[in-house]
């Protein structure tokens, strides 16, 4: 005899469901993957060393370079030299971001809410954008010195615009309906701004942080490269003037660990203040 069980049965819902088809490497966890694929390029990093095919002066091998990167951690965590030029670089870009995100929002502001802003300013800012940014080093230099001003201008100049251009972009993205809505309930243009306006465009703004947290890095090392100081740019720069190519990508790897941090910090930030927001890659997991 054959027993019935319900469990069994076709479900004309549950076959309505859409599935989305992950491919096997998609499924690899995050941790696995990132440490996979670091493997891969040291692996292929020691073979190019080995082959001979790339002088050891240009490209040093992975060895080499560990023992660069625990000389300068070691260094580091003593509170040897440069830990203060660590420090240098680090006021530098905090600096120039915290200005960046001040000049940035407040001009984003008067363009995307103002009509003399996008007619008038907009345009010159467009103007400022497209020239080489690294150009206007000497500039800062001959204008401020070769103090930890200079840098602190550049980054701020280099990271300023990311910044702007997302504060803008979220001022007009906000729902026509939800304007339409304060205008009848009577409240002004700032109380719009502020309640309404603002917070639907922290999405943007947030993206122009993101970016800009990873600029002005550049910035400030550019600046120390072009005008001296005593900084971790200007500590590659030695090394490389003196063929030390193992200290250089050490040195290299620390800044990238602090721009990793800067752009950490901003995407915390982010969850923690807007955290109603999801994103389409959110919305997948």
């Amino acid at each position: 005899m054959t027993t019935f069980d319900s469990h069994d049965a076709d479900n004309p819902v549950k076959d309505t469901i859409w599935k989305e088809q992950v491919s096997p490497i998609d499924s690899i966890p995050r941790p696995i993957a990132i440490a996979g694929l670091g493997l891969a390029l040291v692996l292929v990093w020691q073979l190019v060393t080995v082959s001979g095919v790339v002088s050891a002066i240009i490209l040093p091998s992975p060895a080499e370079t560990w023992r660069e990167i625990i000389f300068v951690g070691t260094n580091l965590v003593s509170g040897g030299y440069m830990l203060g030029a660590l420090w240098i670089t680090m006021q530098e870009v905090l600096i120039g971001f915290v200005l960046a995100t001040l000049i940035g929002v407040g001009l984003g502001v008067l363009v995307g809410e103002t009509r003399f802003g996008e007619r008038a300013v907009m345009p010159y800012l467009i103007a400022i954008d497209t020239m080489p940014k690294i150009a206007f080093a000497p500039l800062f230099v001959a204008w401020l010195g070769f103090d930890i001003s200079s840098k602190v201008a550049l980054a701020t100049f280099v990271s300023v615009f990311p910044i702007l251009v997302g504060t803008a972009a979220g001022l007009n993205s906000a729902d026509r309906n939800a304007l339409n809505l304060f205008r009848t309930m009577g409240a002004s243009r700032w109380q719009t701004l502020i309640h309404m306006k603002m917070p639907a465009g922290l999405p943007h703004v947030f993206t122009g942080l993101k970016i800009a947290s990873l600029g002005v890095m550049a910035g400030a090392i550019t600046g120390e490269f072009l005008g001296g100081g005593k900084g971790f740019g200007e500590m590659i720069r030695i090394a490389a003037s003196q063929l030390h190519t193992p200290r250089v990508f050490a040195l290299i790897l620390y800044l990238s660990l602090l721009g990793l941090a800067m752009f950490g910090t901003v995407s915390l930030v982010q969850k923690k203040l807007i955290f109603w927001h999801k994103d389409s890659r959110d919305a997948g997991e």
